[in-house]
């Protein structure tokens, strides 16, 4: 059984994939969130075979405005994400920081990609970390910058496509795109593949991650051996800031084993605990 050199098949661009999935997400969905993990795993064991685009749904953007939700009900459901899905979420942010113009942070994001994909997904990623872990107000433009230079862009160039016509079209592009495809809800995940007219694979919620694997082998047709993660210390200097609960789905270790783990990086002072409210995150000191 050979296996393929998991580096290049989790962090290659380039290479023209056979399949693509659509995440549509919401930066303030607690359940997207909580999809992380998986998409991790997804990546590094499959990452070969698909491209994955995010795209913004604006849905709990209008539903929050709609049902002008009480901070209560969104604390709640974030606290009860956060402790079911080992991703944390402070659902305190409601009462002390609440979000008040959900858009500004989908157009940051789109304003990110504009400088690459994969610099895209990093500055999503962070704007997730600071809201759900530090409870950051992301409709804050003085925070939406910080983040800007936390992941390495180009921060002048950032600032502009922020306010330009194009962040927004790339962002009613994505809004188009939820309203064409039907996404009711999310994270709904579209499983496209290229060589078939056919409509994609539609996956609405959170599922557990075999789930998705055996989409990818349906529209592949084949059961390809899975490629193996690279060693911890490799996956911490690339990924910056993992949660211990994503450690143990990509490693399938239960979550004492990961601690044992990290606290052996942590004497050799390869990483730093961030203590949050549920769960661990561990940050990679470089």
């Amino acid at each position: 059984m050979h296996h393929h050199e998991p580096a290049s098949s989790w962090s290659s661009e380039c290479v023209k994939k056979p399949l693509e999935i659509y995440v549509f997400i919401d930066p303030l969905c607690p359940d997207c969130w909580a999809l992380e993990p998986n998409l991790k795993k997804l990546q590094i064991e499959y990452g070969r075979f698909f491209s994955i685009r995010h795209i913004l749904s604006g849905k709990l953007a209008s539903l929050n405005l709609r049902s002008r939700q009480k901070p209560e009900n969104l604390a709640s459901v974030w606290e009860r994400t956060g402790s079911r899905s080992g991703m944390s979420c402070d659902g305190d942010i409601w009462f002390e920081n609440p979000i008040s113009s959900p858009s500004t942070a989908s157009i940051a994001i789109k304003a990110a990609e504009f400088q690459g994909r994969r610099v895209g997904l990093k500055y999503l990623r962070e704007l997730q970390e600071q809201l759900f872990l530090h409870k950051k107000d992301i409709s804050d433009e003085s925070n939406l910058i910080d983040f800007a230079t936390k992941v390495g862009l180009d921060v002048e160039e950032f600032q502009t496509d922020m306010h330009s016509e194009n962040a927004q079209r790339a962002f009613q592009c994505d809004l188009k795109l939820t309203s064409d495809m039907e996404v009711e809800e999310i994270p709904t995940l579209v499983f496209f593949n290229e060589n078939i007219d056919e409509a994609g694979m539609k996956v609405t919620g959170c599922y557990p991650y075999d789930v998705y694997v055996n989409i990818i082998q349906d529209l592949l047709q084949d059961t390809p051996d899975p490629s193996s993660p690279p060693s911890l210390e490799k996956f911490l200097s690339y990924f910056k800031f993992v949660a211990s609960k994503e450690i143990s789905v990509v490693y399938n270790m239960p979550i004492n084993e990961v601690e044992k783990e990290m606290k052996k990086l942590l004497f050799k002072r390869k990483v730093e605990l961030v203590p949050v409210k549920y769960g661990t995150f561990w940050k990679y000191i470089d």
